[in-house]
């Protein structure tokens, strides 16, 4: 039976130890000639919004997204170094992805906020980047809104994987606008309280079910095979 299962990256997967947060910074200062007086905020954004704000929060005009683009693809390559030595994946990312991607007539890949080149960087830090195929994936550039990448990652499963139209399909993430994601596009929300939300505020965020992290990988299978079956 199809099933699509889209994971999202970051206090998903990883723990990225405030890194992402250091890119921003570091592609907004590129762009804007000095730093950012005010993090970037992030919580489930896609990059185009992250920026966008950023920029209008220090009443800057908005460059170009060609020029934002290619300013976060090289403050993320510039710290892949950084993710390495103070980033952690979550504990049982790695057995769930490499269950999941061992399914017959399954796509796993990414639904993320963070354009392809740092979703690529993020994942490969930890060896994660060959359990998911990242061809399917929806990325931070291809839409402003997060709800809108659902479609996105649809197109490109029917496109590379060749799943039938309606195949059912799972997001994995960590915050409320994950569980929006799915539920404006017709998905399932799994959440996972390893991020700032607690279980409580996921599951009146309407997430389908809610666990503590990734661990416990037969529940996790079972789970998704319960989708698969629907």
């Amino acid at each position: 039976m199809p099933l699509i299962v889209l994971w999202d990256i970051d206090h998903t997967l990883i723990d990225n130890a405030g890194v992402s947060k250091e890119i921003y910074a570091a592609a907004f200062t590129a762009l804007a000639g000095e730093a950012p007086t005010q993090p970037a905020v992030t919580e489930g954004r896609t990059d185009r919004l992250i920026m966008r704000e950023m920029f209008r929060r220090h009443d800057l005009p908005e460059p170009d997204w060609t020029r934002i683009e290619a300013a976060l693809t090289q403050a993320g390559r510039d710290r892949l170094g950084d993710l390495r030595e103070r980033g952690t994946t979550l504990p049982g990312v790695r057995d769930a992805l490499k269950e999941t991607a061992s399914q017959s007539n399954w796509a796993s890949s990414i639904l993320t906020g963070n354009i392809a080149a740092n979703a690529q960087v993020k994942l490969s830090a930890f060896g994660l980047d060959t359990l998911v195929d990242l061809r399917l994936g929806a990325y931070g550039a291809d839409a402003v809104d997060r709800s809108d990448l659902v479609d996105v990652a649809r197109r490109r499963v029917r496109q590379h994987h060749g799943l039938p139209d309606g195949s059912p399909v799972v997001l994995v993430g960590d915050t409320p606008r994950d569980v929006e994601a799915a539920r404006a596009s017709g998905a399932q929300a799994v959440a996972v309280a390893t991020g700032v939300h607690s279980q409580a505020e996921l599951t009146a965020a309407g997430a389908t079910t809610v666990l503590p992290d990734l661990s416990d990988t037969i529940s996790l299978l079972r789970l998704l095979e319960s989708f698969a079956r629907h």
